[in-house]
């Protein structure tokens, strides 16, 4: 029976694998080149597991620290010549993926949160907002316990333009009367 899609063989694999690679913009690990890379029913998890280390010892990716991987010169050439036998579709999904994945690794670099236990029981918990320019933001806010100073963080992570915006916008409003 004919497999359907375009993942055929570990070639394939391989090219899909130095096609993500050479687009994204920070170390990957295997689980997330699996994901970058599921474009295609045919990819299985496992493929992708065997392909990495022997694209390792072949010279097309390097692991920079544990379970993290970034495509090596060799790949990026091999990978240019490559790519034009990945199927568009498949092509066109694993790039708006890599790009989904750049935007989120790099906000998460931009927004941090770090909580503090103090003596009485509750938790400091210090959020802030960065740019590329440096700090545009540092909030301390106190909770009565572990479980809302997570919550808080978690809260923060997910709207910390919105918290920076309405506050900006709250101290800018009333600048006339003063």
């Amino acid at each position: 029976m004919q497999r359907l899609g375009f993942i055929h063989d570990m070639l394939d694999v391989k090219v899909l694998i130095l096609f993500v690679a050479a687009r994204v913009n920070y170390p990957v690990s295997c689980q997330e080149i699996y994901e970058l890379c599921y474009q295609d029913d045919c990819l299985s998890y496992f493929d992708v597991c065997t392909a990495i280390p022997e694209m390792i010892s072949s010279g097309h990716l390097q692991e920079v620290e544990e379970d993290k991987y970034q495509i090596t010169e060799k790949g990026r050439e091999v990978g240019g010549l490559t790519e034009d036998s990945i199927a568009f579709t498949v092509k066109q999904r694993a790039e708006n993926a890599v790009a989904r994945f750049n935007r989120q690794i790099r906000r998460s670099s931009y927004v941090k949160t770090q909580i503090i236990p103090r003596d009485q029981g509750d938790c400091s918990v210090i959020m802030s907002l960065d740019d590329e320019m440096g700090n545009l933001m540092t909030l301390e806010l106190l909770a009565p316990d572990q479980r809302q100073a997570t919550r808080l963080g978690k809260l923060f992570e997910n709207k910390a333009e919105t918290v920076y915006n309405l506050i900006m916008t709250e101290l800018l409003d009333g600048e006339e009367e003063v």
